[in-house]
């Protein structure tokens, strides 16, 4: 369903099932966003969110975490409560566009 809200939204979208998948999709793939779920098998969110940090050329792609449970992502952290707002997550989307 994310994949079809991003689209709809007006951006390609490509899923990966965990973070290690995830981080193999980014060795090819620069995104304007990442959506992450923190619930995830193999690699969770978090982890893949410190993985990002480490990386010279992924710490600076903007990401959001969409979960159900927002009082379990690092503090700090930019956060979609699920059930996602269609409009803040399309929001997100065109900042992330724009660079901001």
């Amino acid at each position: 369903m994310m994949k079809e809200l991003v689209e709809l939204g007006g951006c390609y979208a490509r899923l990966a099932a965990n973070g290690v998948e995830a981080l193999q999709v980014l060795a090819s793939l620069r995104p304007c966003l990442i959506v992450i779920d923190l619930m995830m098998p193999v690699m969770d969110g978090a982890t893949l969110i410190e993985e990002l940090k480490r990386e010279p050329a992924l710490a600076d792609i903007p990401y959001v975490i969409a979960t159900s449970a927002p009082d379990r992502a690092p503090r700090g952290a930019p956060v979609l409560a699920k059930p996602i707002d269609v409009k803040a997550l399309w929001k997100w989307m065109d900042r992330s566009r724009r660079g901001n």
